[in-house]
């Protein structure tokens, strides 16, 4: 017998694994729900050409998972899920397509609810919701939360300076050198900001267009997407896909951070045990990276109690939220942890008291 979903290494005691094919519109999608124990599954839908439906059954058990824990952490009523699409987003996107996408969030009943993501854009989701109301970053209504890149890249900027002061007692980026994998929506945004901070910057992208624009803006060096590996920096700040954090990679960096907006930035847990080990402080990327969240998690408040979008809720929240990641670190440091089982042993904890609350409420029902 061959191998099945519950073998795979990235199932996680998943709810439920629920794939959507649309003959008219091309569409292919797999939408992953790890957990409703602390609210319905909310998560980004990214747009990628994967070379195999098992690579995109794979990203998708593991971007979930991580959903769960980022939402946890950052303390919402949420929980944890992700969707993808197979297909190139620079070719085969139609608002057909996501019409059709949003049908298929119907029958998960609001089990879960999707956003934009990596290789989609708020426009997309606006299509999506033309048909359902199972989908949330949106830009347009009293509730709207609009593009989340510009709060996750404020959430990686402070999560810079905690760095900063931690590792080199200073409270802006002067003098620091900072190498950014991927500058797209957020990681553009984030370059911008640590420019500002006085930090020098290294970029790479496969964007050519992407490059120019952010270099013009910030003297940022340019070099090409596997050199980045390889440069002399502070700080490393992985913003593309994840998994760069890997057997192949780690001997080449010489930096004394990681942190950066990327999900799943570890290929496995034991390069986290490594980076501990070498004394190169690890940022868990779900933490740093959980202000476009926090974000979308207000617009779904509002719509719930029929107000508006509040941006003091997410400064309290990503405030907080920058709280816990100090916690994170003081913690690694008395308890001689990697960041990220600590990281992961508080989301856990979250998680599990919802779930045991959930079952009691349901047993007394």
């Amino acid at each position: 017998m061959g191998k099945t979903l519950f073998d795979s290494p990235s199932f996680a005691n998943h709810e439920g694994v629920h794939a959507f094919h649309d003959e008219k519109t091309g569409l292919k999608a797999i939408v992953a729900v790890h957990s409703t124990a602390r609210g319905p599954a909310v998560g980004g839908t990214r747009m990628w050409n994967y070379a195999t439906a098992e690579e995109a059954l794979e990203d998708v058990l593991r971007l979930s998972k991580g959903m769960s824990y980022k939402n946890a952490v950052a303390d919402l009523e949420m929980g944890g899920g992700k969707s993808v699409i197979i297909g190139d987003s620079r070719t085969q996107k139609s608002p057909e397509l996501f019409r059709a996408f949003g049908r298929f969030l119907n029958g998960l009943g609001g089990n879960y609810y999707a956003a934009e993501d990596v290789g989609t854009s708020v426009e997309d989701i606006a299509e999506a919701r033309k048909v359902t109301e199972y989908v949330l970053g949106l830009k347009d209504g009293p509730e709207a939360s609009g593009d989340p890149s510009p709060v996750t890249a404020e959430g990686v900027f402070r999560s810079n300076l905690v760095v900063a002061r931690r590792l080199f007692n200073q409270d802006d980026m002067t003098g620091l050198t900072v190498a950014i994998q991927g500058v797209g929506h957020v990681g553009a945004y984030l370059a911008e900001k640590l420019h500002k901070a006085g930090a020098k910057l290294i970029i790479t992208d496969v964007n050519q267009a992407n490059l120019d624009a952010v270099a013009a803006k910030t003297g940022a060096e340019i070099v090409s997407p596997d050199a980045i590996y390889d440069v002399a920096a502070d700080i490393y700040a992985p913003c593309a896909l994840g998994a760069t954090l890997n057997l192949q990679t780690l001997d080449r960096l010489k930096v004394k951070a990681v942190c950066g907006a990327a999900n799943n930035q570890l290929a496995t847990a034991d390069i986290g045990d490594e980076l501990f080990r070498r004394g190169v402080l690890y940022a868990p990327d779900y933490v740093v990276n959980g202000g476009g969240i926090i974000n979308v998690a207000s617009e779904m408040n509002a719509r719930q109690s029929g107000g508006a979008y509040d941006a003091s809720w997410v400064e309290g929240k990503l405030s907080r939220l920058m709280d816990t990641f100090e916690e994170i670190l003081e913690r690694s440091v008395v308890e001689n942890k990697p960041t990220h089982l600590i990281a992961d042993a508080i989301a856990e904890a979250r998680i599990k008291a919802a779930a045991e609350q959930k079952a009691e409420l349901l047993k007394a029902a």
